[in-house]
């Protein structure tokens, strides 16, 4: 039987650890009464993994991503992400690992690209954002091998409008690549994109996972995409089951 030291030394070698997890909002006009939308959720995601959280809606699996990526802090419980105790961090330093360690790629195109910057600029604003000289050969580098990645090579000049939903959405995953992240976190990343898109998307994440060893956890509501998974958790009433 495993220990409870050596189910702590996996916990915290995760690259993604959540321990009795749970998040509570007061409810508007019932008199302050609290609802749950996660209930005690524990669950590890190894280091090189492709998690998929799915379940219906209201099931509490937006509010598991937006707690595991430090997106929305818990109400009790802790959240790891490489071994660093989110509730441990200052808001400050909280924004400075998402930035640093933490990929996103939202449903919402609009969240996902700044249409004031070029496709080029939004791939590498981590970087910049972080210190780097956006003008340097690295960061520039940098940018142009990860839009060749995605397909978008001579691209780099245009700006977001001038995309369709999945190109976009293939910059950001190429933005979410671009610091080398402990882990991605994709929230409905295909959920308006036609089949042929949306396969485009998650086989760029399913070699993020193959190719660069990184650690992505996607939450969708579509079984197909569920399936470029290497693991399917299934969330119920804020609870994983």
């Amino acid at each position: 039987m495993e220990s409870t030291v050596d189910t702590l030394t996996a916990v915290r070698a995760a690259a993604l650890s959540l321990e009795s997890v749970s998040r509570r909002y007061k409810r508007r006009g019932r008199g302050g009464r609290e609802a749950t939308a996660l209930d005690a959720v524990s669950c590890a995601v190894p280091v090189g993994s492709f998690t998929a959280v799915v379940g219906p809606s209201g099931s509490g699996k937006s509010t598991f991503l937006q707690c595991a990526a430090g997106l929305d802090r818990p109400t009790s419980g802790t959240v790891r992400i490489g071994g660093t105790d989110l509730g441990s961090l200052s808001e400050a330093a909280l924004t400075r690992l998402r930035r640093d360690r933490v990929g996103f790629v939202f449903q919402s195109h609009a969240l996902n690209l700044v249409p004031s910057l070029s496709i080029e600029e939004n791939v590498v604003l981590p970087l910049v954002l972080a210190g780097a000289d956006p003008g340097s050969a690295t960061v520039l580098d940098r940018g142009r091998a990860l839009l060749t990645r995605v397909g978008l090579a001579g691209r780099g000049s245009d700006g977001p409008s001038t995309l369709s939903g999945g190109q976009q959405q293939r910059v950001a995953v190429a933005r979410a690549l671009v610091t080398e992240p402990d882990v991605i976190f994709a929230d409905e990343p295909t959920a308006s994109l036609d089949p042929e898109s949306a396969g485009l998307v998650l086989g760029l994440l399913r070699d993020a996972v193959r190719i660069d060893g990184r650690t992505v956890v996607m939450v969708t509501h579509d079984p197909a995409a569920a399936g470029w998974a290497d693991r399917v958790l299934t969330m119920d009433g804020g609870r994983l089951r």
